[in-house]
């Protein structure tokens, strides 16, 4: 049966855009600059989903604590540089969101802004959106449900006709946490095994299933 909906809520990397293999070369090139050796991409996106502190943190390993700082910054220099040179819209999302024009849709994301507006300008999709919220957007990153609290009242919507579409656990923790239902991506760059574990709301192989979920 489908559920109707007046409000989508989407995350970004995973979700509509494909950014592995950049984050993986920031990553890597942080790593570089601190004379320590390259980590396999699929591992690097294995840290992905809580923002990019943890990301570098997780990157540079405990025994590099006191380099975090230092490690971040190159990162940062390095992808604001080269946010485009791989990343792509995953199948299926400019349709998807044709299919949606009529419903209110909010980037939910804990990226930061700056970076996720770029990309999203760059790959044509801003226009289907009426709002981002980036990590930087709030004092809160997902799964604290209070970042969903914080778009719920911005945008006049009700949380029983509010849906998270994510490939993140962090996507399911926070509609879950925050009382909104949740349909994961399930070849995103988030744990198959893991988000099934967590037994979302809805499971989708592709965006394009959404539309026969939602209305």
């Amino acid at each position: 049966m489908r559920k109707e909906v007046d409000l989508m809520l989407f995350d970004f990397d995973g979700t509509l855009v494909d950014t592995a293999a950049d984050l993986a070369c920031a990553v890597n090139h942080a790593l570089e600059k601190l004379n320590l050796p390259p980590k396999p991409e699929i591992q690097i996106i294995g840290y992905v989903g809580d923002g990019v502190r943890q990301l570098i943190s997780r990157a540079i390993g405990e025994a590099n604590a006191d380099s975090i700082d230092t490690a971040l910054g190159h990162f940062t220099e390095y992808y604001g540089d080269h946010l485009l040179d791989k990343s792509t819209l995953y199948p299926h999302v400019k349709e998807t969101l044709d299919y949606f024009s009529m419903k209110k849709k909010v980037i939910l994301t804990n990226k930061r802004l700056r970076f996720t507006k770029i990309i999203a300008d760059a790959l044509g999709i801003t226009p289907y959106f009426d709002d981002m919220v980036g990590a930087d957007s709030t004092p809160y990153l997902k799964p604290d449900p209070r970042i969903v609290d914080y778009v719920l009242l911005r945008h006049g919507a009700a949380r029983d006709r509010t849906v998270i579409i994510g490939d993140g656990t962090n996507d399911v923790a926070v509609a879950r946490n925050a009382g909104v239902s949740c349909a994961a991506l399930l070849n995103g760059l988030g744990a198959r095994e893991a988000l099934l574990a967590m037994k979302p709301d809805f499971c989708c192989e592709s965006l394009l299933e959404i539309q026969s979920i939602f209305y």
